[in-house]
């Protein structure tokens, strides 16, 4: 049952995802106006505002002007469900859980408008600096566990100054936007354990090359290309999240 009710307040969380998602890139509000068809400009009622339920009813079309809805609002909504009861079902309900569900929703509003227009807006990372912070915090209060507390700082600033560097040493291939992700990222995988932030780490370059080397072997992108990185990190933070840690050790000990 409290598994089933976090998956309802994720769905509810990826509604508000896809407001965020459309609006922030654009530097509109993400409060005023209240939603609207995009092609028609009719107001969206309260049944139609219903997560995946009210696509499926107007059958993925506006009621007024029967224009498409682009099947990615009930894609986020499903998807942020299932990510919300994966992180509580991997964490269990300790001090941990709003840190990790904070990061989940950030980073798949963050990985859709890295997709489409190759930005992370600051008005979304920069504001979550403080916010993981005080999470991180009280978790690390709640579980009595300081030594988790040093590991998020140093895991933000390994992974910070790492993208810095290489953001400085290849401008071209690394963006400002990527940096401020990786400190993000870097708390919060610190926080967990070495192995995840090591595996978490790494994963984001491991992923991100296959993806690119399968690109360029089917020739869809060139040398030059420009290919997002923001969602490679943060897959790569998830894969570091689920299994860093056994990955780690089990690494070590074929060393």
């Amino acid at each position: 049952m409290l598994l089933a009710l976090v998956g309802v307040f994720g769905l509810a969380v990826g509604s508000f995802l896809n407001v965020v998602i459309s609006r922030v890139p654009r530097g509109e509000s993400v409060v005023r106006p209240a939603s609207r068809c995009p092609g028609c400009g009719s107001p969206i009622r309260a049944w139609q505002n219903i997560p995946v339920v009210s696509w499926l009813l107007l059958r993925g079309r506006c009621r007024s002007c029967r224009e498409p809805i682009s099947v990615q609002y009930p894609l986020v909504e499903l998807v942020t469900a299932v990510l919300f009861v994966l992180v509580v079902v991997r964490l269990d309900w300790t001090w941990s859980v709003p840190v990790y569900l904070y990061l989940t929703a950030i980073g798949v509003a963050l990985l859709v408008i890295d997709l489409q227009t190759h930005r992370l807006p600051n008005a979304i990372v920069l504001p979550s600096y403080p916010v993981v912070a005080v999470l991180i915090g009280l978790a690390g209060w709640g579980e009595g566990d300081g030594t988790a507390l040093i590991r998020a700082l140093v895991g933000a600033a390994v992974l910070f100054g790492a993208y810095f560097a290489m953001a400085l040493a290849y401008p071209g291939g690394m963006g400002f936007g990527d940096v401020k992700l990786a400190g993000l990222l870097g708390a919060g995988l610190g926080y967990l354990g070495w192995g995840e932030l090591a595996v978490g780490g790494f994963s984001a370059f491991l992923l991100g090359g296959i993806f690119s080397i399968g690109l360029l072997l089917l020739k869809r992108a060139g040398r030059k290309s420009g290919i997002p990185f923001g969602p490679w990190m943060i897959a790569g933070a998830a894969v570091g999240f689920a299994a860093g840690g056994a990955l780690f050790d089990a690494y070590l000990g074929l060393i």
